[in-house]
């Protein structure tokens, strides 16, 4: 491991930064917990998924790895440690792949079960998701690290936005405003593009 990293004293903010993670853990742990049914991979318990079980699988695992690694791209300790952060960052971007590939199958099949709002909607986010990503992942190419930074962290937010959405079309008060079919697109709609829209206004204002 990089000398540097093992040497920087751990400082109050890292220990704020590791509970930030531990929490980011336990709610994408929880959240994953929910589809723990699907494992059975059995007609009834996969419903609709059934035909496409080992690309949800697939999906929903990935995608749980994607939410763990992305905050520890952030961490300045981390990033003392190029070679580390490096390893760290294509880890994410290739859950994210394979995540989002299973995704593109998922909106493009059985989310049409559902209405036809719902499956343009998550393919829509999909889209989103794989973009911001993708030029992330070109600017660190480049060597724009500035620009990577902003991208990253556009594509982190649309990450957090599955989990994020999800847990709130689980409270119960959500579902007074109609059936899920019904309101779940907009939910799916406004978690990831309320998140970028704040982080926009944000940068714009530090700008000035």
């Amino acid at each position: 491991m990089n000398k540097t990293l093992i040497d920087r004293s751990f400082s109050f903010k890292d220990g704020i930064y590791v509970l930030l993670w531990l929490g980011i853990l336990f709610i994408t742990w929880t959240f994953m917990h929910g589809a723990d049914h699907y494992l059975q991979l059995t007609p009834e318990a996969l419903g609709r998924y059934f035909p496409v079980r080992w690309f949800l699988l697939m999906h929903i695992t990935s995608g749980g790895g994607a939410l763990v690694l992305g905050p520890l791209q952030f961490w300045k300790r981390l990033q003392s440690s190029k070679r580390l952060h490096r390893v760290v960052g294509y880890l994410y971007l290739l859950a994210i792949l394979a995540s989002s590939l299973c995704a593109v199958v998922l909106a493009s099949t059985t989310a049409y079960a559902v209405n036809w709002a719902y499956a343009f909607s998550l393919q829509i986010w999909v889209s989103v998701w794989i973009t911001t990503t993708g030029i992330a992942w070109w600017l660190a190419v480049k060597q724009k690290f500035k620009q990577h930074k902003d991208w990253m962290i556009r594509s982190y937010l649309v990450t957090l936005a599955f989990v994020v959405s999800g847990l709130i079309l689980k409270m119960p008060v959500i579902y007074q405003l109609g059936d899920f079919a019904s309101i779940s697109p907009s939910f799916f709609w406004l978690g990831w593009a309320l998140p970028l829209y704040v982080y926009e206004m944000v940068k714009a204002v530090r700008l000035k």
